[in-house]
């Protein structure tokens, strides 16, 4: 009803068959000329260039080295550590375990006392090249922690440990904590053999100091030893006055 009523110069769309359409022929492209297409080879575009140079050598392109230079806000000094063991000979040395024999944090007051590990490390022997003084130190591993510093005092004495035959006993001054204490302590060796070689090298350093004590070590002088044995036959002059007195009588 509603297309009778519409005017009749309107356009009315007729569909084509399919046989028309395929039977048309396909417009024609436009073809470059040979001096236009020659030109663009020639003169390659920014995206064509970019993409062109890494094909053609067949590697990545090479990576920019940055020159920029960053001044630190803090500047650190350089500054000397120092371990104490400076001018010293290290005479002996034994990795090994260290113990104490005393009360622990939790049996403190209690006069309860048990071993307890002190720390792993290598014990030493030192010897300083002035004095000729020994010394027993040890450090604890990775930490440094110093467990042991004690003079090689000749009054100690060294005994085996009942318990195990790679373990020595004895006891000393330590003044590895900043005081001065007696401590009862417990080297544990490796093997049997190395606590051998532990007791010779112990019992060694205590002989040295012992010589070293009594002047025993020293060269020989005629002159001193002569002048040591004037000085005995020296009195004093209340002594020689006295004497006098007494020969007068």
């Amino acid at each position: 009803r509603l297309c009778a009523l519409a005017p009749q110069s309107h356009f009315v769309f007729k569909p084509r068959p399919m046989s028309e359409l395929a039977s048309e022929p396909e417009p024609a492209k436009a073809t470059p000329e040979p001096e236009e297409a020659a030109g663009a080879a020639a003169e390659p575009g920014p995206d064509n260039a970019a993409s062109a140079e890494p094909a053609a050598a067949g590697e990545a392109a090479p990576e920019e080295e940055s020159t920029a230079e960053f001044t630190p806000v803090v500047q650190l000094n350089d500054v000397e550590v120092t371990s104490g063991e400076e001018g010293e000979e290290v005479v002996f040395g034994m990795r090994g375990k260290l113990y104490r024999f005393g009360e622990t944090l939790l049996d403190k007051g209690t006069g309860k006392k048990t071993w307890s590990e002190r720390g792993v490390g290598e014990f030493k022997v030192l010897r300083d090249s002035d004095s000729q003084r020994q010394r027993f130190l040890m450090r604890q591993e990775k930490t440094l922690k110093l467990i042991l510093n004690s003079a090689a005092d000749p009054r100690i004495m060294l005994i085996p440990s009942k318990s195990n035959d790679k373990c020595w006993v004895w006891s000393c001054f330590d003044f590895s904590e900043g005081e001065l204490v007696e401590e009862v302590l417990q080297f544990k060796c490796p093997s049997v053999e190395d606590a051998a070689k532990f007791k010779a090298a112990f019992e060694q350093s205590l002989a040295d100091m012992t010589k070293l004590l009594e002047g025993a070590d020293g060269a020989e002088n005629p002159e001193a030893d002569e002048a040591a044995a004037a000085l005995e036959n020296l009195t004093t002059t209340e002594e020689g006055a006295s004497g006098g007195s007494e020969e007068g009588k």
